[in-house]
């Protein structure tokens, strides 16, 4: 996933800076946009457009990982895919509180590294060790607020949406009834069900999905 970010970054900054050619990729034309308009959704469309088409290039591999480590491919995906939301479709993040969701999601302020912050939970080792179940037992607060409470319930909305702005249909394979299932098994997806909890309950009561109609072509 690195590698691609910085594969398409150094292309874009080549062409940007007189080099000749046209973009190797969709995903290089994104961060040539971003450097000729720099805002806050330019940066996520880039971005994340770069780590789906190291997601959907590099599935063999990441089926031969084991459970933990694909597990937590799942929620890295999910995070970087919420966090777009939140700056260019707050609608879908953060519901009726979309007016904080900008802030929130722009990476410019910091606030980014709280969604994408895996470090709390996981060890610094390779392969990861222990069971999905284990590492769901470590998770701080705010993670499984985050993940619980907001992202779970809009799973099926972040990828439709995603996949339309990304430019990405292949992205529609990694998600199957609201349930991840990128390099993971449908039938295991009882590990995406909210844990019992009082707070997860108001938090899906007090800022459900939003309805909305289908993205367009």
């Amino acid at each position: 996933m690195n590698e691609r970010i910085l594969r398409d970054g150094c292309e874009a900054v080549g062409l940007s800076g007189g080099l000749s050619g046209p973009a190797s990729s969709r995903t290089v034309d994104h961060w040539l946009s971003f450097a000729d308009r720099p805002t806050a959704r330019a940066w996520y469309r880039a971005h994340n457009g770069s780590v789906v088409a190291a997601y959907l290039e590099n599935r063999g591999l990441a089926e031969a990982e084991n459970e933990a480590e694909r597990f937590f491919m799942n929620v890295v995906l999910c995070r970087v895919l919420y966090a777009h939301t939140l700056v260019a479709a707050p609608r879908i993040s953060l519901g009726p509180l979309r007016p904080l969701a900008p802030f929130l999601g722009d990476p410019r302020l910091g606030m980014t590294g709280i969604f994408l912050q895996l470090s709390r939970v996981l060890p610094d080792e390779y392969p990861l060790g222990g069971t999905v179940q284990s590492h769901l037992e470590r998770e701080i607060g705010f993670g499984r607020l985050l993940d619980f409470g907001m992202i779970v319930p809009r799973l099926q909305q972040l990828y439709e949406w995603s996949a339309h702005e990304l430019s990405a249909p292949g992205l529609l394979g990694c998600v199957r009834d609201g349930a991840p299932i990128y390099a993971w098994p449908f039938e295991e997806r009882y590990v995406w069900q909210p844990p019992r909890s009082f707070v997860l309950r108001m938090v899906h009561r007090t800022l459900p999905p939003a309805r909305l109609a289908p993205p367009g072509p």
